[in-house]
C-alpha cells in the first residue's frame, strides 16, 4: 500500500501546486498539444491571488502548504539549474527556510534521547528557540567550562521529521519513475538519480553528527586562513539529534545597513568572503554549499563565521584542475586550453572536435572581454558555459553543478556589499596561486610521488588480486561450458518481485487517475 500512499501524496502535491499557481508561472506559450492544455487548465484553476504574485511568491505559499519536505526539495533544486532551468532554480534560491517552532519540551526530550544525559546536567541554561526551520531548531544556551559559563548554540532536529521525509521521498521516487516512462525527453536529465542524491542529501543532513564533523574539517581547513571561520563543535553535547557549537556574536550578513553602522568596509568583507570560498574550493576540496547571507555574519573585527553546514560540497584533483584551468584560461583568452581541459578530464566524448569546442568557448568569452570588469559575472560565464557543454554531449556532473550554483549565490552576495565588484581581479590572485602551486613543477613532483604511491599499493595487493582473476577464469569457464542456471528459489523469487513491480504500478497509476477524476468531478 505504500504505492496507494505515495500516489495519493503525489496527487495532493500536484493539486496544492495547481492552485497556488506554480504550474501557471511556468511558461507555457510555447507548449503544444496534451502539456499545453494541462497548462491552460492549470491557469483556470489557479487561485486569483497567486495570478497576482511573481512565480517566487507562488512557490513560498506552495511549499508553506506542503511542508518541511518540500521546502527542502525546493532548496535541492536550486542546486540543480539542469534539472529545473536558471530561472526556476533562482525563485527556488529565495525560499526562506523559515518553519514554526516546535515546544521546548519535545526539544528537551530529543536533547535527552541522544545524548543519554538530563538536559540540568548538559547545560546551565537552555532558551526557547530564536529560529527553526525544516528539519532542525535553535536555542540559545550555555554551558560552564573551566568554571566559566559560555553561551552556546543548540540545534535539536524537529519531531517526527525523518518518517515525514521518508513518506515524502516515496512519492517523489514514484513522479521520477512516472517522467522517465512517460517523458523520453527528460530521460537525459535522469530524474530517479537526481531523487536518489536528494534522498542521501537529506539522510545526511538529519544527522547532526555529520554537520558537526563538516564544521570540524572545515574548521581544521581554515584556521590559518585570515579573516574567515566557523564555530567550535561541543562534542561533549552532540548527537545525531543535537548539535551543540559556539555561538556567534556578530552581524549578519543580509544586514547591510548594520555592517555600515558598524562601520564595516564593505568592499573588503566582499573580496574576503569570494577568496575564502575559491581558497576552499581549490586548495582543500571542501566547501560550505549554502553560503547566502543568512548563513553569514561578520565579528567585530570582519572576520567572516559561515554556519549552518547541513550542505556540504566536494571536488576531487581532477575536478579542481578543471575548475582552475578554466578559469584562468578565460581571464587569459587562452580559449583552446579552455576546450582541452575539457577533452582531457573526460567530460567532453573525444568523438567532437577540439577547435569546434574551443569555438563555442570563444563565442562565450569574447563578448564578456568586451565588458567593464566590475560587471562580469563568473557565476554566469560558468552558466553560459555549461549550456554550451550540453551541445557537445557533456553529461551532467552535479558536483559541478552544486560548485555552479554555490558561485552563483557567493557572488551575489558580494555585489550586494559591492555593487562595482571586480570579480576577475579578486579572483586572480587564489586561483593563479593555485595554477602556479599545482600545475608548475611543484605540482609535477605532487603527481609523481602520488602516482609512485598508487604503484606501491597496487603492487601489495597484486597476490589478492591475481587469486581474484584466477577465480573468475574458472566460473568464466563454467558459464560457457554449462550457462548461467538460476536455482528454484531465485527464479521464484526473481518472479514475485516483478509481480509485485507490476501491480504495485498499476495500482499508483489508477490512483492517480481515479483522484483526478474526483477532483474533476468536485470541480464541475
Amino acid at each position: 500500500m505504500s504505492s496507494v500512499g505515495a500516489a495519493f501524496r503525489l496527487v495532493r502535491a500536484g493539486w496544492v501546486l495547481v492552485r497556488e499557481g506554480v504550474v501557471a508561472a511556468i511558461p507555457g506559450d510555447q507548449l503544444s498539444g496534451m502539456p499545453k492544455f494541462g497548462w491552460q487548465m492549470a491557469r483556470l484553476l489557479t487561485r486569483r491571488r497567486a495570478l497576482r504574485e511573481g512565480r517566487s511568491d507562488r512557490m513560498a505559499h506552495a511549499v508553506a502548504r506542503l511542508g518541511p519536505s518540500y521546502v527542502k526539495l525546493g532548496q535541492f533544486l536550486a542546486t540543480r539549474p539542469d534539472v529545473v532551468g536558471n530561472d526556476i532554480a533562482l525563485d527556488l534560491a529565495l525560499l526562506q527556510d523559515k518553519m514554526g517552532t516546535f515546544p521546548q519540551s519535545q526539544a528537551v526530550a530529543a536533547i535527552e534521547s541522544s545524548l543519554g544525559r538530563p538536559v540540568s546536567e548538559l547545560y546551565a541554561r537552555l532558551d526557547e528557540p530564536v529560529a527553526a526551520a525544516s528539519i532542525a531548531q535553535v536555542h540559545e544556551g550555555e554551558v560552564i567550562q573551566g568554571g566559566i559559563p559560555t553561551k552556546v548554540a543548540v540545534k535539536v532536529i524537529r519531531p517526527g521529521v525523518r518518517k515525514r521525509f521518508h513518506q515524502d521521498l516515496e512519492s517523489y521516487f514514484l513522479a521520477a519513475r512516472l517522467q522517465e516512462k512517460y517523458v523520453p525527453s527528460s530521460r537525459r536529465l535522469r530524474p530517479v538519480e537526481v531523487t536518489e542524491t536528494l534522498a542521501q542529501t537529506t539522510k545526511v543532513e538529519m544527522d547532526l553528527r555529520l554537520e558537526g564533523a563538516a564544521l570540524s574539517e572545515l574548521g581544521e581547513n581554515t584556521k590559518a586562513d585570515p579573516g574567515f571561520r566557523v564555530p567550535a563543535v561541543d562534542w561533549e553535547r552532540t548527537g545525531r539529534d543535537v548539535l551543540t557549537m559556539e555561538w556567534v556574536d556578530g552581524i549578519k550578513m543580509n544586514n547591510v545597513a548594520g555592517l555600515v553602522e558598524a562601520g564595516h568596509d564593505l568592499k573588503a568583507i566582499a573580496a574576503n568572503l569570494i577568496q575564502s570560498f575559491l581558497r576552499h574550493t581549490l586548495r582543500d576540496g571542501f566547501f560550505h554549499a549554502d553560503m547566502h547571507p543568512g548563513n553569514l555574519f561578520v565579528e567585530a573585527d570582519g572576520t567572516i563565521v559561515a554556519v549552518d553546514l547541513g550542505i556540504a560540497g566536494r571536488l576531487g584533483k581532477k575536478e579542481r584542475r578543471f575548475l582552475a584551468e578554466i578559469l584562468y584560461g578565460f581571464i587569459t583568452r587562452n580559449y583552446l586550453r579552455v576546450a582541452e581541459v575539457h577533452f582531457e578530464a573526460g567530460y567532453v566524448p573525444h568523438k567532437h572536435d577540439v577547435a569546434a569546442f574551443a569555438q563555442a568557448i570563444r563565442a562565450i568569452g569574447e563578448p564578456i572581454h568586451g565588458q567593464p570588469a566590475e560587471t562580469i559575472s563568473m557565476a554566469k560565464l560558468l552558466t553560459l558555459l555549461f549550456e554550451v557543454t550540453e551541445l557537445f554531449d557533456m553529461q551532467t556532473r552535479p558536483e559541478l553543478v552544486l560548485l555552479q550554483k554555490t558561485m552563483v549565490v557567493v557572488e551575489g552576495v558580494a555585489r550586494t556589499l559591492d555593487p562595482a565588484f571586480n570579480m576577475w581581479r579578486t579572483a586572480e590572485p587564489v586561483v593563479g596561486h593555485w595554477i602556479r602551486s599545482n600545475l608548475g613543477p611543484r605540482g609535477m613532483l605532487e603527481d609523481a610521488r602520488e602516482g609512485v604511491g598508487a604503484l606501491v599499493s597496487l603492487a601489495r595487493q597484486a597476490p589478492d588480486l591475481a587469486a581474484r582473476a584466477e577465480r573468475l577464469s574458472r566460473e568464466i569457464d563454467l558459464m560457457a561450458e554449462h550457462g548461467l542456471r538460476f536455482d528454484d528459489a531465485t527464479a521464484k523469487a526473481i518472479g514475485k518481485a516483478e509481480a509485485r513491480h507490476t501491480r504495485s504500478g498499476r495500482v499508483a497509476l489508477w490512483v492517480i487517475a481515479l483522484t483526478l477524476i474526483f477532483i474533476a468531478w468536485k470541480l464541475v
